[in-house]
């Protein structure tokens, strides 16, 4: 915690600063830099900016620079704090090859998040580099999928609080929290056209779905729809396959769940589709794991086994 000896200067120099920040030099930081009262390592120390955090250049000395930068607080707040970094690591619109060293920050950072007992808070610093690299450098090649994958990042660390927490199970999807969608619609309006664009469509499927079925089956009637209108509407998406596949298993589902709900008429009908879609995922040749479930999901509906509940001959 700062103390009010560092807190009294640090607040000195931070307001002088907005003069300069709007017209200054910006740059993102590729890894975490110590923020200093003077540029001297032996001054107090501020605070430290995470990878991929923007910076206002102020000016220059040899061998540091003078920034204004956003840093993250407790309870999610952040601050721009004016203060001096050593000069490297600092990566701007200028750098060449920026583009690349942004991406293979994020890519490093997103893998660190992913192995186990890998480095705190590097979930959010890929997610915070990929999207520099498409704010800093928008005609990259690498700008299209960086901001696709800042906004996965970003949905996926939502996805997992909303589903971490207790809650009175429902078949109403209108109930269900629903996931920040901005992010997402960005990439669409941004790259339309894309894969990327395809992809981020997917993920919004997800604020559409229920969270628990309850063995009825007005959620996997709902749910195949939307699954099989994403999968006509994006043919060459990269997710049309498990949108078909997602689309066939609620079918499946639904043979089993009218039996219960007596209505036996309509599962002809459930297992005919489920084919169908099944069929449909296996068409797209996307990988052989869609098409392997798909094939075995065909295979089960045609020899009558339940692929839903608990039933069992």
């Amino acid at each position: 915690m700062l103390t009010r000896k560092i807190i009294v200067p640090a607040l000195l120099l931070f307001l002088p600063a907005f003069a300069f920040a709007a017209q200054a030099e910006r740059g993102v930081t590729v890894r975490a830099a110590v923020v200093y009262l003077a540029p001297d390592v032996a001054s107090d120390k501020l605070i430290t900016a995470e990878r991929g955090r923007e910076v206002a250049i102020l000016e220059r000395t040899k061998g540091w620079l003078h920034v204004l930068a956003t840093v993250s607080q407790k309870f999610g707040n952040d601050r721009d704090i004016s203060g001096w970094i050593q000069d490297k690591g600092v990566i701007t619109a200028a750098t060449p090859n920026g583009d690349q060293i942004l991406y293979g920050e994020a890519v490093d950072s997103e893998s660190e998040a992913s192995r186990r007992g890998g480095r705190k808070g590097a979930a959010g610093d890929a997610r915070r580099l990929y999207a520099r690299v498409a704010e800093y450098f928008p005609q990259s090649p690498l700008a299209g999928e960086a901001l696709y994958r800042a906004a996965d990042i970003q949905w996926q660390m939502d996805k997992d609080d909303i589903e971490g927490r207790k809650r009175r199970p429902t078949s109403d999807p209108n109930s269900r929290p629903k996931i920040e969608e901005e992010a997402m619609k960005q990439v669409m309006k941004k790259f339309p056209r894309t894969k990327w664009a395809d992809l981020a469509a997917f993920h919004l499927l997800d604020n559409k779905l229920c969270l628990e079925w309850q063995a009825q089956s007005k959620c996997p009637e709902k749910e195949a729809e939307v699954f099989e209108e994403y999968a006509r509407e994006h043919p060459n998406s990269p997710a049309a396959a498990e949108a078909w596949y997602n689309a066939a298993s609620r079918y499946g589902a639904l043979i089993e769940i009218y039996k219960v709900e007596g209505q036996q008429k309509k599962s002809p009908q459930a297992a005919q589709r489920a084919v169908a879609a099944a069929q449909q995922a296996m068409a797209r040749n996307s990988s052989p794991d869609w098409n392997a479930r798909a094939q075995r999901l065909i295979y089960m509906v045609q020899n009558n086994i339940p692929v839903f509940g608990n039933a069992a001959d």
